[in-house]
């Protein structure tokens, strides 16, 4: 039981590591402080894509943690890391294929105050179609 206490504690640290890289992420493709862009400004739009990033990042953590967790503990958290990277990754391609079809820059209209910016919508929706197929490459 202690060692699933303590691999418990292991895989948090490392997931919120690699849900803190998937907001710093965004945080750089995205122009200013995206923190400030949502508390300060009220950017729901940035609101909106920070969560599907950190949603899709934290479904590709689980989905590792949960799928190789029979491969012992060094595996699995080898494999947990290798995936969340990946998913860091796909989720920043992600983004700038979205900024690279759609006119203007697409961080200055994610962090515009006010209501959701109808790119918004596409671009988590862009992060969530990447964390699932990285999901579904780990099943």
């Amino acid at each position: 039981m202690l060692d699933n206490l303590l691999a418990a504690v292991v895989y948090l640290g490392v997931g919120v590591a690699l849900l803190i890289l998937a907001a710093f992420v965004v945080d750089l493709l995205t122009p200013g402080r995206l923190v400030s862009h949502v508390v300060e400004q009220r950017s729901y739009s940035a609101a909106l894509v920070l969560a599907a990033a950190l949603l899709g990042q934290g479904l590709v953590i689980f989905t590792a943690i949960w799928t190789n967790a029979e491969a012992g503990f060094g595996d699995a958290l080898l494999w947990t890391v290798s995936f969340g990277l990946l998913g860091v990754a796909l989720s920043a391609a992600a983004f700038t294929l979205v900024d690279l079809l759609t006119p203007g820059r697409l961080g200055q209209i994610l962090s515009r105050p006010g209501p959701v910016q109808p790119i918004a919508l596409v671009t988590a929706a862009a992060h969530l179609a990447v964390a699932a197929i990285v999901v579904a490459s780990i099943a």
